[in-house]
């Protein structure tokens, strides 16, 4: 079935939907990651995106219940050069095609999608659609061009979650609350975690940690959190313009001081503002399992996962309550900061790797050390 895709700037792109019909709006934007495409889709930081793979051949390994990152895929629109529609892996349980149609997002093949990841570079990140129904292509430049696009948007409140949380046995328990979850544990850890839009990896790596973790919402205030007695607050990752959350920046300047806190992505931009700083967007943002980022206490480089399209103006950071931590070598972008007085800390990639490099799974070690201090 044929398809078009739009761009605000009016380039075209002609493909196929391996998923049948449909039309899907949103930011195109593409991740450099050669496997790890189910965690991709199940990540919601993706909501309202067009994700486009650099990789050329993907679908070859099917999809499994184990590598889900959330309840459900985010993306709109899924963009690929060649789809492989017969899975050939041990753990696969569907094909991509069917998990897309079960979560209604559009697939895409057969086009230079090289040549659409050459033009963001250039052009930067833009709002587009992508059709199978209309082939007007004025009218679908207008529809791009009128969405609304993410700046300014509350992108989290689309996907935090309704009610509060616990995880156990790899799953998300409705309900649970720290009197009732991981009782085997020893000497476990309290810990809140702000769910803005969170990837599973991240609470499966903190309860194998020795803690027990309670995921709120992300318009909990700041007197429920700490009527709870936790240890600890997790901030974490979340879809679009950190500047457009509600609500967040004002309950995270009233837990300041009061409980460590660790923030990654969104969490670590959304900490950027609450200590006064302003983010931006960047060009055409950072997505992919091979980003390099440098630690400037250790001098040490890690290859990084992210997925950001935002990031902290670190010259709106005040030098003498927060200090860099973090850098990217790519483009000199801020990706880590602690602050001075406060038991408070963030970095801008992924350090729970999923899909990506282990290198920087040290941070959860730093918040285990920062909480039992």
């Amino acid at each position: 079935m044929k398809a078009i895709i739009a761009l605000e700037d009016g380039t075209i792109f002609r493909g196929q939907s391996f998923t049948g019909a449909g039309e899907a709006i949103g930011e195109i934007v593409f991740n450099t990651s050669m496997s790890g495409y189910q965690e991709v889709l199940t990540d919601p930081s993706y909501t309202s995106q067009i994700v486009t793979m650099t990789y050329p051949l993907i679908g070859n390994y099917g999809i499994n219940s184990e590598d889900m990152e959330s309840a459900a895929a985010h993306p709109t629109a899924f963009l690929v050069k060649e789809y492989n529609k017969i899975p050939s892996n041990y753990r696969s349980t569907m094909s991509l095609a069917d998990f897309l149609i079960k979560f209604g997002v559009l697939g895409i093949e057969g086009f230079d999608t090289r040549a659409l990841v050459k033009h963001i570079r250039t052009a930067g990140a833009m709002k587009g659609i992508v059709s199978t129904e209309d082939s007007d292509i004025e009218s679908l430049v207008a529809k791009a061009r009128n969405w609304s696009g993410l700046i300014g948007q509350d992108m989290v409140k689309r996907v935090t979650c309704r009610e509060p949380y616990g995880w156990s046995n790899n799953l998300p328990v409705i309900g649970s609350n720290f009197s009732t979850a991981q009782q085997d544990l020893k000497n476990p850890l309290r810990v809140v975690v702000f769910d803005f839009g969170i990837k599973y990896n991240q609470l499966r790596i903190l309860t194998e940690m020795g803690c027990q973790v309670q995921a709120v919402p992300a318009t909990t205030d700041a007197a429920t959190v700490l009527a709870m007695k936790p240890d600890g607050i997790f901030l974490s990752n979340g879809p679009g313009d950190p500047a457009g959350v509600e609500g967040v920046v004002a309950t995270l300047r009233s837990l300041l001081g009061k409980v460590p806190v660790f923030g990654i992505c969104l969490g670590h931009q959304m900490l950027g503002l609450a200590y006064g700083g302003s983010t931006y967007k960047l060009k055409f943002g950072h997505r992919g399992g091979n980003q390099p980022v440098k630690d400037l206490l250790s001098g040490r480089v890690e290859i990084t996962s992210q997925n950001h399209g935002f990031c902290v103006d670190p010259d709106s950071l005040d030098p003498d309550e927060v200090e860099i931590t973090h850098i990217n070598l790519n483009d000199d972008s801020l990706e880590g900061m602690r602050h001075k007085r406060y038991k408070a800390f963030s970095v801008q990639y992924h350090p729970e790797h999923a899909p990506g490099p282990h290198d920087s799974l040290y941070l959860f070690n730093r918040f285990i050390e920062m909480m039992r201090s």
